[in-house]
């Protein structure tokens, strides 16, 4: 009697083990490697993907792309629509008005990971004013993205 309790008293402990090492393994799309998807760093150095709103002048805060809605976001680049919220510093920045201009906005340039957050990040962002701009700017404007 004492042997078929410690038989079935392994089997019970044994059948747990068992399925764990039998399960299914994970399905072949979340075996392949994925390249991490590109992030656009922000001022404070964090990494965002998708952000909803992005500081363009980190120093003074003069200029921000606002109610942005992504199309595409891949390892490639990124393509959305927002707004362009421009002060424009008439007297003076303190007292300027802020001026809003719809734009699609195109980051590319990923870099490979190397850099403040460890993450591949876009390194350029490019603004086609789509009705109205700034004054004196041209219809599509590039500018370096620090990362």
């Amino acid at each position: 009697m004492r042997a078929a309790v410690t038989l079935c008293a392994a089997a019970a402990l044994a059948a747990p083990l068992g399925t764990a090492f039998a399960a299914p393994s994970a399905s072949p799309a979340a075996r392949t490697q994925q390249t991490p998807q590109p992030v656009l760093v922000d001022c404070s150095g964090q990494p965002q993907v998708r952000p909803g709103s992005y500081l363009l002048a980190c120093g003074d805060g003069n200029s921000r792309l606002v109610s942005l809605h992504w199309l595409s976001w891949d390892s490639t680049g990124a393509v959305g629509r927002g707004t362009h919220a421009v002060n424009d510093c008439d007297p003076y920045c303190a007292a300027g008005a802020f001026h809003s201009y719809p734009v699609t906005v195109r980051l590319d340039r990923s870099t490979g990971g190397e850099g403040g957050t460890g993450a591949p990040h876009f390194t350029r962002v490019t603004l086609t004013y789509t009705d109205g701009r700034p004054d004196g700017s041209a219809r599509t404007v590039t500018y370096p993205l620090a990362g």
